[in-house]
């Protein structure tokens, strides 16, 4: 017999286990220092004051660490987030520093809003709709951009060019301005993150608990206070302010809200399918259950709550997710943990953390990009043309027109790639295979037999608005093109699973002219909402149709009672 006590207890304890997980703390302990040098790296990416990054970083962790579903995923700054924040920014507000700031708040707080929206209209499946070869290739191209906009870091220069090439000839004219102090402290930041990779490799892993950036960081921080690197032309991080005021809702025009939301969307398709990416991925490693719409949620907050404190937009970063992974973390505790540490190294070595060299930074974003910079992840793709053609397309377009412009042709890409093949209008005929129920196409198999007097059509399509009337006037040419007497047309459509109104009204159109052929119509293998729709918009106005949930074997068997009356309804069930 159990205890009462002894009994709570346990069940406290089974609760509450997670908080007393060192796994947790310890992975928590190993991501705050990979965490907080990108973190600052890729606010200068997004030409953001390092508080900016470190904001969203607290959001992402917090939020999502409170209201995610994956137990490895860590949100945080993105890389390709920070680009096109830093894209948008200097579009509309050029050398207006007060402006950019402002602007990438309202891009923030309005990404936020957005993924809300998808959240409250489940949309957990929105990435589906971005072509893999597509998303691939701009985040190939976008890691090029990253790494060459890395030069004025590098070099120590300032351009304010947007397109690649003109950036790039920029960088070249000012070649006698270029800081090689700068360029020797980075190539031997790159030499130190080069040498820690090689060792975890030769090592099978054997230092992936040691955090390279931060290791880094500090060697960048005693070097500048050792050699003086700033009486070099070495700038270092600054000043890093971080003011939690009241929140703020940005004080924009409308145009500018509208134009934001526009970016916004575009935003919200990069963010969510690098993080749903990253999520399923771990999710399915490990047997995992999550919940994408609640991901949504989560991460609709995030940035809310990022941009309202005038923060960085935050997804799930693959990387970052994988290191969780790979230190150990048990539970999405180990995010909340990474948070506590950083609050804490922030509110104790925070002039230390100002001491940071830019060009390290430089080094940790390029040493991050490069990894992404693999040929291998497109071998698979390119087996087929049309893949190929996604790839170069996707790529060339960020590097030709920027990364705003690539990000919407990217998108476009793949919204017209599912456009083309849904809206695709092919009718199969269907013919009995040997003496069983199955009913195939004839086109595919020559053996199978058409059955007198039925003719069974098939759309391989889902009807939508889009295709319905090509393909409902492909089944008028191949019932009026049928040399055979034909007493009954079935019309299986199994590929759709819902009906919108131009469907219904070509379905109606059909049903016209079956009855004026004086021909019968069954309906076979209707979907219960497609059944439901039909009975109720059609059902009353043409009686003669069956609407049938059945199988094709069945809709067979009733067109031969309706045939021949005298025939039991009975063997319908035999």
């Amino acid at each position: 017999m159990k205890l009462p006590a002894k009994e709570a207890l346990r069940k406290i304890r089974t609760r509450y286990v997670g908080y007393l997980n060192w796994q947790d703390i310890i992975a928590g302990l190993s991501i705050a220092g990979l965490l907080l040098p990108q973190a600052l790296a890729y606010s200068s990416i997004g030409n953001l004051p390092a508080q900016a990054g470190i904001i969203g970083l607290f959001a992402g962790l917090l939020c999502y660490g409170l209201l995610g579903s994956s137990r490895f995923a860590l949100v945080s700054p993105t890389s390709s987030s920070a680009v096109v924040l830093a894209a948008t920014t200097m579009t509309m507000a050029e050398d207006n520093a007060g402006l950019r700031l402002i602007l990438a708040s309202g891009l923030v707080i309005m990404t936020g809003i957005i993924f809300l929206l998808a959240a409250a209209t489940r949309m957990g499946n929105v990435t589906d709709f971005i072509a893999k070869p597509v998303l691939r290739g701009f985040t190939f191209g976008l890691a090029i951009v990253i790494i060459i906009k890395q030069s004025t870091s590098v070099l120590n220069i300032s351009v304010q060019k947007d397109n690649l090439f003109l950036f790039i000839l920029d960088v070249l004219r000012q070649f006698r301005s270029w800081n090689y102090a700068c360029l020797a402290a980075t190539v031997l930041a790159l030499v130190f993150l080069a040498l820690m990779e090689w060792l975890r490799r030769i090592r099978n892993g054997q230092f992936r608990n040691i955090p390279s950036g931060t290791l880094v960081i500090i060697a960048g921080i005693v070097a500048g206070k050792v050699f003086d690197l700033p009486s070099y032309g070495i700038p270092d991080v600054g000043s890093i302010e971080l003011n939690l005021n009241n929140p703020i809702l940005p004080d924009l025009s409308y145009p500018e809200w509208m134009q934001l939301f526009e970016i916004g969307i575009a935003l919200v398709f990069i963010l969510y399918a690098e993080s749903y990416g990253s999520i399923r991925s771990f999710a399915m490693k490990h047997h995992d259950t999550i919940y994408p719409n609640r991901d949504l949620f989560a991460l609709g907050i995030s940035n809310l709550v990022s941009g309202i404190f005038q923060g960085m937009p935050v997804g799930a970063g693959y990387s970052a997710t994988a290191a969780n992974e790979a230190y150990g973390a048990k539970t999405r505790l180990a995010g909340l943990y990474a948070m506590a540490i950083t609050l804490v190294i922030i509110l104790t070595v925070l002039p230390f953390i100002e001491w940071i060299p830019v060009p390290v930074l430089a080094a940790i974003v390029i040493s991050t990009m490069a990894t992404t910079l693999s040929l291998s992840s497109f071998r698979l793709y390119f087996n087929w043309k049309i893949d190929r053609m996604l790839i170069v397309a996707s790529v060339l377009s960020v590097l030709l027109l920027g990364v705003l412009q690539g990000l919407m042709i990217a998108i476009a890409i793949s919204l017209l790639m599912m456009l083309r093949q849904n809206s695709k209008s092919t009718v199969s005929v269907l013919g009995r295979l040997g003496q069983s129920h199955d009913f195939v196409s004839l086109s595919v198999f020559p053996e199978a037999q058409p059955v007198a007097g039925i003719l069974i059509l098939r759309p391989d399509q889902s009807m939508f608005f889009a295709n319905a009337d090509r393909i409902l006037l492909q089944a008028r040419y191949i019932v009026s093109a049928d040399s055979q007497p034909v007493h009954t047309v079935i019309l299986s459509l199994e590929q759709t699973t819902d009906l919108d109104a131009t469907s219904v009204e070509a379905l109606r159109d059909f049903f016209v002219e079956m009855r004026k052929e004086n021909k019968k119509l069954i309906l076979a293998r209707l979907k219960n909402p497609v059944h439901r729709i039909l009975q109720s918009t059609l059902g009353r106005q043409f009686p003669e149709v069956s609407l049938s949930r059945l199988s094709v074997e069945r809709a067979v068997r009733l067109a031969h009672i309706k045939a021949n009356p005298q025939k039991s309804v009975y063997s319908l069930f035999k």
